[in-house]
């Protein structure tokens, strides 16, 4: 009856490599990801690229490069006022010479051994390394609503990339997700690809400000989102909240409501760091010191849910085969 995702690679292996790099989507497929999940925005040219946000100061080195100095900009995203460069003011080229760098260094700063060493990839080379590896992918439109507005809208280039790589329908190892709801309304009546409303446990669709995601996840909520979408993608705190001690509180009835309405369930995202744990499941004191995630992964799969992202897709695997 679901559409099972399995185990996904929260932007790669990001736990171990910096994230939206090929080098992190291999990573998490040799370490038995189902999928893998590239957050797409638009270059000026048009082109599909893999980061997290279209802002890249976090994730390049385009801040210390001279050449770029004069694109460094202030814009307004989804409400939101931010300073720095944004992919859609760079082509494909430009945006090549660019190298990755470890978003959360403070977090992970091993990760930072590889700044400086791997390229910003295009959709088209994510998803030919999934082809090869026979895995399936889990693209993210991010902020569509913001480049519709600016003449770069991202549905026709997701479809024709999608279409290029021969992948139209349900029985496709394809999942499209979006916090916005429009884009996937839109997607429902071009392409058999299964679709995901991702939902945050707080705020409303950058599109739809009269509708907050806690009013999405109600039955009646949840019943409206399975007429365009196969699958919804929640925080998963939205299915085991914590209380302000940061222990987990009981689980809510999220999994069930949202399996009534015919729709799978993915949350996001499964860490390993003792900073990303409930207090029940750290170990020591030290935040970046690694707790008992496999308590955590083994939890939500006895409620239920049909898959997961996780940033160590290796840890995700083991807990999943020890079921």
């Amino acid at each position: 009856r679901f559409a099972r995702a399995g185990k996904c690679g929260s932007r790669g292996a990001s736990g171990l490599r910096p994230e939206h790099t090929l080098e992190a989507y291999g990573l998490a497929i040799e370490q038995g990801a189902d999928f893998i999940e590239p957050d797409l925005v638009r270059t000026k040219d048009g082109v599909l690229i893999a980061r997290h946000e279209n802002e890249i100061s976090e994730t390049t080195d385009v801040g210390a490069r001279a050449e770029f100095a004069d694109r460094r900009t202030t814009k307004t995203i989804d409400g939101l006022q931010m300073t720095g460069w944004f992919t859609e003011d760079f082509t494909l080229a430009e945006l090549k010479t660019l190298r990755a760098r470890e978003r959360v260094p403070q977090l992970r700063p091993g990760n930072t051994a590889y700044d400086g060493r791997f390229e910003v990839p295009t959709f088209a080379e994510v998803i030919a390394l999934a082809q090869q590896a026979g895995r399936g992918i889990y693209p993210e439109l991010k902020h569509p609503s913001h480049f519709a507005s600016i003449g770069l809208p991202m549905e026709d280039a997701l479809l024709t990339a999608l279409e290029g790589a021969g992948w139209t329908g349900r029985g496709d190892p394809v999942f499209v997700q979006c916090f916005e709801v429009g884009p996937l309304e839109r997607l429902r009546s071009r392409t058999g690809v299964r679709l995901v409303q991702l939902v945050s446990d707080q705020g409303e669709p950058a599109d739809r400000p009269d509708l907050s995601y806690r009013e999405m996840m109600t039955p009646d909520g949840l019943e409206r989102i399975a007429r365009y979408a196969d699958a919804i993608g929640p925080a998963k705190s939205l299915i085991v909240p914590r209380g302000p001690d940061g222990r987990s509180l009981p689980p809510t009835s999220l999994v069930a409501d949202a399996h009534r309405a015919g729709l799978a369930v993915h949350p996001w995202t499964f860490r390993s760091e003792n900073f990303f744990l409930p207090a029940e499941l750290r170990r020591g004191e030290n935040p970046l010191e690694h707790g008992d995630a496999t308590a955590e992964y083994r939890q939500f799969h006895a409620l239920g849910v049909d898959g997961l992202f996780s940033d160590f897709p290796g840890k995700a695997v083991a807990a999943r085969t020890q079921d």
